[in-house]
C-alpha cells in the first residue's frame, strides 16, 4: 500500500474513532432531549430542536478530537479561524442529518423515536459523515493551508 493511501486509511480510522465519540455525545443528548420533549416541554419541532442542540455539542467534541488527533499534523496556527471553518464544515454535514430527519418526521410522518433515530442517526449520519470528512480533509485541514500550520498545541 502506498504511503499516501496508508495515511488516508489511518486518518479515516481516526476520523471514525473521533466521530464515534461525537456520535455517543450526539445520541445521548438527542435522546435525552427527545424524551424531555415528549414528557416535559411539549414544543412543536422538538425533534429538530433536540437534534440541533445535540449536534452542536458533538461538533465541539469532534473539533477537539480532530485538532488534537485526527488532523494533528495539519492543524493550523490560526485556531479561531480553524474552529470557524470546522464549524461551517460541520454544519454543512449536519444539514444532511437534519434534512433526513425533517423529511422522515414531517413529510413521511414517521414520528416515533425509532424512526427519528433511524433517519437522523443512521441515514443522516452516514451522509453527513462523508460530507464532513471530505470538507475537513480538503478545506479545514487541507494541505493547501501548508503555510499556516501550527507546530505546538
Amino acid at each position: 500500500m502506498s504511503s499516501a493511501l496508508t495515511d488516508l486509511v489511518r486518518q479515516g480510522l481516526r476520523f471514525g474513532v473521533v466521530g464515534s465519540v461525537g456520535f455517543v455525545v450526539d445520541i445521548s443528548i438527542f435522546n435525552a432531549l427527545l424524551f424531555a420533549g415528549t414528557t416535559v416541554w411539549h414544543v412543536h419541532g422538538a425533534a429538530v430542536l433536540a437534534k440541533v442542540i445535540s449536534t452542536t455539542a458533538a461538533i465541539a467534541v469532534n473539533w477537539v478530537g480532530s485538532r488534537l488527533w485526527t488532523f494533528r499534523a495539519q492543524r493550523r496556527a490560526d485556531v479561531a479561524g480553524e474552529m470557524v471553518d470546522f464549524a461551517i464544515a460541520s454544519v454543512a454535514g449536519s444539514m444532511a442529518t437534519l434534512a433526513c430527519l425533517g423529511f422522515s418526521h414531517y413529510i413521511l410522518h414517521l414520528t416515533s423515536a425509532v424512526a427519528d433515530n433511524i433517519s437522523a442517526n443512521v441515514v443522516g449520519l452516514a451522509l453527513g459523515s462523508a460530507i464532513r470528512f471530505v470538507a475537513y480533509r480538503g478545506w479545514v485541514f487541507g494541505s493547501w493551508r501548508g503555510s499556516a500550520r501550527a507546530v505546538a498545541l
